[in-house]
């Protein structure tokens, strides 16, 4: 063989015979890389003595029995040919074809042994006869547990997988994942310089390397090596990578969508999330899977949702934080690419584009922008006034109806500006108290910072769409639109998460707040509508009132109560709850009136009342809201319907003083008053006066005489006459010790004062008596002054209603209407 290869040429059959003949043993012949040698080596004429070489060696070898003579050669398909090329691979072909058998030396079953035989050490005894592992316990339980996942989510997952026999699936490529090698077997062997057993076994024995050592450092501990674990992060195992790649311009994408810088997107998204996605860190696991489905060399260069379920799978994972996770990376990545599938490209995506934007914004159109956002929300309710944004009190009106104020969404419920704001609100109205304060009710935003956000993008993504929108392409435009849609439709649901407290005024007269919750725009068609409905359960809105209510609240320094102080109440008292429409008051009192609870009354001369409707039918339209008419209590009613039919008419005649002291030749006022057979006060007038030992006019004024001792005084009207009592006493001397006295039996005397003070408790039953029997005494001297001071001690707590209600009755007579 020596002289044919000096001259290079291929020797002749005959020749090749003698050398095997010498040999004398089983031979086998391994010819590689076939067509790398043939197009290296076409230029110098080498390429044809080959082909007559392989020709004569393929012939020989064919005639004897001992000898096999392997030649490997590629896929025409995987490789970009030439034509000479192409012609050559066809003819060597054509002769191995012609000569021998054609045979795939490793199908993907056998490439995970070679693999896994030489990439880790196996026991002796773990391997068996027919030369495949023997898994240990442990590994097989982990097998166990992840066929059991893809059985219970198979119909999430692709159909190509063996899903009814993945447990065969796992324990084959143990302690990889399946879809590792499988990804490199359907993908990655297309690619014109991947080398389908070498370049995988390169690429896992980084993967194996990295993993090992780094297993020490870290709390990672995964059962299976994943395509979600390839270390891309580390320089030289992505090196390798690209290289297989044939080429590294993703370089770019990897380090800022995947891993390899701190501020990676993946790695920032895990740190971010919940728990269960931190801990199994599935955004870079994602990312990783589609590198890796989506850089194959075949045609479908993107990875599937049910593909990347069932790379990233495991034990405990929940299927559907995968789709999670997409949609936070689809907002996020620069280079990742959604068209219903996904891929990672080299172009940078419209999310690039957004965070170029977002820094421009103005602070300015951000807030205008939420603003508009926040009244979009609240939008209009039936018997609710809105009013955005009050600034001071007197921006909200002081008015008998319900009002919904919304407090800017920069000034949040947690700052003490923002409760003492709504506090003055509430109580106040310019410089005056607030009367009607059960009107108002005020919605407050939690913290405006992901309102500010989300505001943010919504202007960056309009700013896109009006100003770049021509360069995009048109997934890129589908993507706009979609993101601004997805944008605005945020920044809704923000002002609905924002705005979860109501401040009012609580039944004890504090301020009140209620915690919404979490609220969404799927809670109500408005945020509005949300609220009242929320107060309406709780009961601060009532849609509906009972007579009977009204009864037990009626204020008792009212015998007639106007109907418009009724319906003022449930806007300024809050013991009474908040009506959403004020036409309930006429309901309500309607049908009191036809119950017999109530009677509607108007006033008229000699207290008489005209109109009077009590206990018969009267429709609400029929009920006057306003200070001349009125309702009063069956209790009422009842009386002045037993008074009609039986008139008043004097039945009683009461002297007040009914015993009083007089000084010899001093003057003394008695006053008669009649009542009826109701006991109530009768007008009355021609009063015939007699007193005995002095004398009286018909005033009721008596000169006291000039005895001392005890009278009487009395007054008569027709047969019914009253009967008082008065003595009458002398002026002494006074003596050293400044004391006077009198002739009386006391022998005492009381001196004149020109101011009278007392002070004591009087009893409620007693009011009336401490009137007519102490204070009526002063009241007939035309220069006497009356200084009351009156103090209330409750049980409890005097309720805003009766404040309001006293300073009207202190109004009406002309006093002063401070309360403390």
């Amino acid at each position: 063989m020596a002289e044919f290869d000096r001259d290079r040429v291929a020797p002749g059959g005959d020749t090749i015979a003698k050398l095997f003949q010498a040999i004398n043993r089983p031979i086998l012949i391994l010819m590689d890389e076939l067509m790398n040698y043939v197009s290296r080596h076409r230029k110098d004429g080498l390429g044809t003595q080959l082909y007559n070489f392989l020709q004569n060696l393929s012939e020989e070898a064919r005639a004897h029995k001992n000898v096999v003579l392997a030649v490997s050669i590629p896929f025409s398909e995987q490789l970009e040919m030439s034509t000479d090329d192409q012609s050559d691979y066809n003819r060597f072909k054509k002769l191995l074809d012609r000569l021998g058998k054609a045979l795939i030396m490793s199908a993907e079953e056998e490439t995970s042994e070679i693999i896994r035989r030489r990439l880790f050490d196996w026991d002796l005894e773990a391997v068996s006869q027919d030369g495949k592992i023997l898994l240990p316990r442990g590994a097989q339980s982990t097998c166990n547990a992840y066929a059991k996942w893809i059985i219970e989510h198979k119909q999430q997952l692709p159909t190509w997988f063996p899903l009814d026999y993945s447990r065969d699936a796992f324990a084959a490529t143990y302690p990889f994942h399946p879809s590792v090698l499988s990804v490199f077997e359907q993908k990655w062997q297309a690619l014109p310089l991947f080398q389908r057993t070498r370049g995988v076994l390169r690429l896992l024995a980084l993967w194996v390397s990295h993993t090992y050592s780094k297993g020490y450092q870290k709390a990672h501990k995964d059962p299976l090596i994943t395509l979600g674990t390839a270390p891309l992060d580390d320089p030289n195992f992505r090196t390798a990578v690209f290289e297989q790649m044939g080429d590294n311009r993703l370089e770019g994408a990897v380090t800022t969508d995947i891993c390899g810088k701190k501020d990676a997107h993946a790695i920032r998204l895990d740190i971010e999330s919940v728990d269960a996605i931190k801990k199994s860190r599935l955004h870079r696991k994602v990312a990783t899977t589609i590198f890796f489905e989506s850089n194959g060399g075949c045609s479908r260069t993107e990875s599937t949702i049910p593909e990347i379920r069932l790379n990233v799978a495991e034990p405990n994972l929940d299927i559907g934080n995968v789709e999670t996770v997409l949609e936070t990376m689809a907002r996020e990545c620069y280079y990742l690419t959604v068209k219903k599938k996904y891929c990672f490209s080299l172009t940078a995506n419209i999310n690039k584009i957004l965070a170029d934007r977002l820094g421009n914004v103005q602070t300015g159109r951000i807030s205008d922008r939420i603003r508009q956002e926040v009244q979009h929300v609240f939008t209009p309710v039936p018997g609710v006034t809105l009013v955005a944004f009050p600034e001071k009190p007197n921006d909200i009106a002081n008015r008998a109806v319900l009002t919904l104020g919304i407090i800017a969404p920069e000034q949040s419920i947690h700052e003490n500006e923002t409760c003492q704001l709504a506090e003055n609100i509430i109580r106040t109205s310019g410089n005056s108290d607030r009367t009607f304060k059960s009107a108002v009710i005020l919605a407050i935003a939690d913290s405006d910072t992901q309102l500010r956000e989300d505001a943010r993008k919504v202007l960056a993504w309009e700013d896109i769409k009006d100003e770049e929108s021509e360069r995009l392409d048109d997934p890129q435009k589908r993507q706009l639109n979609e993101s601004l849609e997805k944008a605005k439709r945020d920044l809704k649901e923000a002002v609905w998460r924002t705005y979860r407290h109501i401040a009012l005024l609580g039944k004890d007269n504090a301020l009140r707040t209620v915690d919404l919750g979490l609220v969404t725009s799927s809670s109500s068609n408005s945020l509005t509508k949300m609220i009242i409905d929320r107060l309406c359960q709780d009961g601060d809105i009532e849609n509906q009132i009972s007579p009977r209510f009204l009864v037990r609240n009626w204020p008792p320094a009212f015998q007639e109560w106007s109907t418009k102080s009724v319906q003022d109440a449930f806007f300024a008292s809050p013991q009474f709850p908040r009506l959403l429409d004020a036409e309930i008051v006429k309901t309500t009192l309607a049908k009191g009136v036809s119950s017999g609870s109530l009677a509607y009354v108007g006033k008229a001369s000699s207290d008489r009342y005209d109109p009077f409707t009590f206990n018969q039918e009267i429709q609400p339209d029929d009920i006057e809201i306003s200070d001349d008419a009125f309702i009063i209590t069956s209790t009422v009613a009842e009386a002045y319907v037993q008074r009609i039919s039986d008139p008043p008419r004097l039945t009683d005649l009461q002297i007040e003083p009914s015993n009083v002291r007089i000084e010899v030749g001093t003057k003394q006022s008695f006053v008669a008053k009649g009542l009826d057979q109701y006991s109530q006060e009768f007008a009355i007038d021609a009063i015939q006066w007699a007193a005995t030992g002095s004398t009286i006019d018909q005033e009721g004024v008596l000169l006291a005489g000039p005895d001392s001792g005890n009278f009487n005084v009395t007054a008569t009207i027709d047969n019914i006459q009253a009967l008082a009592h008065f003595s009458i006493f002398k002026r002494s001397v006074s003596d050293n010790t400044g004391n006077y006295g009198d002739d009386s039996d006391e022998n005492s005397a009381i001196p004149p004062s020109r101011r009278v003070n007392w002070k004591g408790e009087v009893p409620t039953q007693k009011w009336m008596n401490f009137y007519s029997r102490v204070l009526t005494r002063f009241a007939a001297d035309p220069d006497s002054q009356l200084t009351l001071k009156v103090e209330f001690s409750v049980d409890g707590v005097v309720s805003e209603q009766k404040l309001e209600e006293t300073k009207v009755a202190l109004q009406e007579l002309g006093l002063d209407d401070s309360l403390d």
